[in-house]
């Protein structure tokens, strides 16, 4: 009986260390479990937090170097010009400082010569007004009269820019790097195109007007 309460003894001891030892174990793996599980879950909310946050800048990235659309209304019909801001932002800032203020609505295409170009922008309608002040000429290398519907700044001579702007009816390469091309029709062409086979009379100017009744901005999305 001793011996056996002795074994027993011995053997709830041992089992006891085992038991204790596994308790240790099973909870050690437990935490660590726990840790894994806590680290991927951070990891992914993380991954995709930053995914969002990346494709939000994106987006915004997007709208900020997306060119704008001015959108003539003319007795005429109406036509889209999508603005050049990315590579001539001086001109296409003025251009639309000036419609948002209004000073295009109403004023005629005082010049159509067709074949060549339709020329508007002048609060005088003679070729010879202008908004008061003058701009810089804007060239970019990788902006040409290479097309028609090209809009680009009408001049008295160097940087003397101001309201006055022209469309081409077609590629007019003689004027590259004397008139500041901002920007192109990529819709209504149709339109500019009849307002080019207008009657003319002395100077060039329209027997009948073709008026600019309205000129708006609109976002490339929209």
């Amino acid at each position: 009986m001793k011996y056996k309460l002795k074994y027993k003894l011995k053997y709830r001891r041992a089992f006891g260390r085992m038991r204790k030892k596994f308790y240790l174990l099973a909870l050690g793996i437990t935490v660590a479990v726990i840790a894994v599980l806590f680290m991927a879950h951070s990891g992914s909310a993380g991954m995709s937090f930053n995914m969002l946050l990346d494709q939000d800048q994106n987006k915004g990235e997007s709208r900020s170097v997306a060119n704008r659309i001015a959108v003539f209304t003319t007795n005429k019909g109406t036509f889209e010009v999508e603005l050049f801001e990315d590579k001539a932002p001086v001109t296409t800032k003025n251009f639309i400082d000036l419609v948002e203020k209004g000073f295009y609505d109403g004023l005629i295409f005082h010049r159509v010569i067709d074949g060549f170009m339709i020329q508007g922008g002048d609060p005088k309608g003679n070729g010879t007004g202008g908004p008061g002040y003058t701009i810089p000429d804007e060239f970019d290398p990788s902006l040409k009269h290479d097309d028609e519907g090209i809009l680009s700044m009408a001049n008295a001579g160097p940087n003397t820019g101001g309201s006055q702007f022209f469309i081409t009816l077609a590629a007019t390469p003689w004027l590259d790097n004397h008139h500041a091309v901002f920007g192109k029709v990529i819709e209504g062409m149709d339109v500019v195109r009849d307002i080019g086979h207008t009657k003319t009379g002395y100077g060039d100017r329209p027997v009948h007007d073709v008026v600019i009744e309205k000129i708006t901005i609109k976002d490339a999305a929209e």
